[in-house]
């Protein structure tokens, strides 16, 4: 697989998981080194509706 270039970096793809319940994104090694996160660790995933994103917070 080569490198993306730079302008195309954050483009992902989003798969189907199992019997197609569940959806998985990949997410950039830089920014899981940058909040520090761990294998398995547990994440808040919420739903902002009036801006239409999603929102990836660490479980305390």
């Amino acid at each position: 697989m080569t490198r993306r270039i730079l302008s195309e970096r954050n483009i992902r793809k989003l798969s189907r998981v199992g019997s197609g319940k569940t959806y998985s994104i990949t997410l950039p090694i830089e920014g899981i080194r940058n909040f520090k996160w761990k294998e398995k660790q547990k994440l808040i995933v919420e739903v902002d509706e009036k801006k239409k994103q999603f929102v990836i917070r660490d479980w305390k």
